[in-house]
């Protein structure tokens, strides 16, 4: 083997590695970009719709069991008393 031989695919190694580096580099660059964009969204879009819905869920809740007390509450006067 002369020198030429053993630069050659040393050089073409280090090639792929810097073109490997350079696309992960990208990607990763792409990644915290779009990531930010769902946290935008979550934070903007979703976020409000549940607590909107949730306090809508714990109304109707509400509204049940003030149904229930006063269900109870009406049963109670029904017994007989001793």
């Amino acid at each position: 083997m002369t020198t030429d031989d053993t630069q050659k695919p040393k050089s073409s190694f280090e090639d792929l590695g810097r073109k490997l580096d350079k696309n992960l580099g990208e990607a990763a660059k792409k990644l915290d970009h779009e990531s930010e964009k769902v946290i935008t969204y979550l934070n903007e879009e979703v976020v409000p719709a549940v607590r909107s819905g949730s306090s809508k869920a714990l109304r109707v809740a509400a509204e049940q069991l003030a149904r229930l007390a006063d269900f109870m509450d009406k049963d109670k006067d029904k017994e007989p008393s001793s």
